[in-house]
């Protein structure tokens, strides 16, 4: 707790101050946008952020992931317009509230939720990040590819319905690390002959594309459904509603953080399961999708918990949970740092620095975003000709700017096409990008537990509690998806 609030301290001048500001402000307002959830906010701005120092760079970052994971419970309230899917459970009370005269409590009650969830997970990741980045220490090659085979196989199994389309679309994230140079012979892979190919696929404008340029061309297609006019009026809940919305808050956030830590348990599927819990358990069950604020409390509280939790895995680990923290990840790597267990040790002042700006961040959002509420909701209203179009040319010179490369914004676009393609179909997009930026590690340990002695599996027994981690989890993924699709 001393080094968290060393980390705060830290946090709170005047340049980190702005960035958090900053990233709060950008995240919320491209989160507010349908579609737009906390991936595509950090895709589209990572670029833009490159020019900051390095801790600067990560404080902006999370700031837009926080701002952003936020944004979209403003306008699934307002106008039953979710920014996120995580959002849309959100919508199911938020909405029925708005359309009672009562949008102003289930504004408050998120805004309430999401930002106890936020500090709490806060003083979590203080508390048990370095227990876990001590106890990573020991990992060697063969612990390293455990994690690396049990975080892909959770994703794939929790991405979708089909196990098989999501093992499928991670391979094609494992072949897509095959091509360019190989980093221990130096030789060229899938390359055919194209000098381009040599340098690989950058992660910027493949994750610009997959969830920036495919949304917009969603976005395009569909129609934007009539919005509900709406009154704020009184902005607090009465005491009966506080109480049990923060009751509900307090069980996601239970319920939802420890799910966090776990790879594929993204915010949005947390959402969906704190709501469903809060329901089953709930005297009045009846009440919700009729405008309990449990309903709005319960998803909001999770949401931002989850989010939390993802980044404890990233920071001692150095393992991504989900795609947004594929691309922190890729800005740890491109300033120079490793996150894993010496990020604690060998970069303390950096990374309490960053751990204090979550918590910063969390309170400038709960102080920005209710005051400006008309604001977002009035961005929802943008024609979607207009919106598409400009997010596109955003999308296209961000994904220039990272390496000033034409070959760059043409894998932007083609995997923009592609990732329209997938998800017109029903195919998940996560694995292949989780695919991509563990493939690397995958094959490294690999590699190394090849060259020293493949009996070394059997020696290390973590090695098989991650494997058996591995297969729970495409049983219980199976489980949820089944359950999901009867009702």
């Amino acid at each position: 707790m001393d080094m968290l609030w060393w980390g705060i301290q830290s946090a709170i001048q005047p340049e980190y101050l702005f960035y958090a500001f900053v990233g709060s402000l950008l995240g919320t307002m491209v989160g507010v946008l349908p579609g737009l959830g906390p991936v595509s906010a950090v895709a589209i701005l990572f670029p833009f952020t490159t020019v900051l120092s390095p801790t600067g760079m990560i404080v902006c970052l999370a700031a837009i992931y926080y701002g952003s994971t936020y944004g979209g419970s403003t306008t699934a309230i307002l106008m039953n317009v979710p920014g996120e899917v995580s959002s849309v459970v959100t919508a199911m009370d938020g909405y029925e509230m708005t359309k009672q005269g009562r949008p102003g409590p289930a504004l408050a009650i998120a805004a309430i939720t999401s930002f106890l969830a936020g500090i709490v997970g806060t003083i979590i990741i203080s508390i048990t990040g370095p227990a876990v980045a001590h106890w990573a220490l020991s990992f060697g090659p063969t612990e390293y590819l455990g994690l690396g085979l049990f975080s892909l196989t959770a994703i794939a199994g929790l991405s979708g319905k089909s196990l098989v389309r999501g093992a499928i679309v991670a391979l094609v994230g494992m072949l897509m690390v095959l091509v360019g140079l190989d980093s221990a012979t130096n030789a060229t892979r899938l390359t055919f002959g194209n000098r381009a190919l040599i340098q690989g696929f950058d992660i910027v404008p493949v994750m610009i594309g997959l969830f920036g340029i495919s949304e917009m061309l969603r976005l395009y297609e569909e129609e934007m459904n009539s919005a509900t006019k709406y009154v704020l009026g009184k902005l607090m809940p009465n005491r009966q509603e506080l109480r049990a919305g923060l009751m509900a808050g307090v069980r996601a956030t239970i319920l939802a953080f420890p799910l966090g830590l776990l790879p594929g348990m993204l915010p949005s599927v947390t959402s969906f399961l704190a709501y469903s819990v809060e329901k089953q358990t709930s005297k009045h069950p009846e009440k919700f999708g009729k405008g309990a604020i449990e309903g709005v409390a319960a998803p909001e509280a999770a949401n931002n918990a989850a989010a939390m939790a993802n980044l404890l895995p990233l920071l001692s680990l150095g393992i991504p949970t989900g795609p947004t923290m594929a691309l922190i990840l890729a800005a740890l790597t491109i300033i120079g740092l490793v996150p894993g267990p010496l990020l604690f040790t060998q970069q303390a002042e950096f990374t309490w620095t960053v751990i204090g700006s979550f918590f910063v961040a969390n309170i400038i959002l709960v102080v920005l975003n209710l005051p400006l509420v008309g604001l977002w909701a009035r961005l929802v209203t943008i024609p979607r000709p207009i919106l598409a179009p400009t997010v596109l040319v955003i999308c296209l010179v961000g994904a220039y700017t990272t390496r000033s490369s034409m070959f760059d914004v043409w894998v932007c676009v083609i995997f923009g096409a592609l990732g329209w393609l997938l998800i017109r179909r029903g195919w998940p997009l996560a694995p292949m990008v989780l695919a991509y930026v563990l493939g690397p590690m995958i094959e490294r340990s690999a590699r190394q537990v090849m060259s020293i002695s493949p009996g070394l599996l059997l020696e290390r027994p973590l090695f098989w509690v991650f494997i058996a981690m591995g297969a729970l989890a495409l049983f219980f993924a199976r489980r949820f998806w089944s359950r999901a699709s009867l009702e």
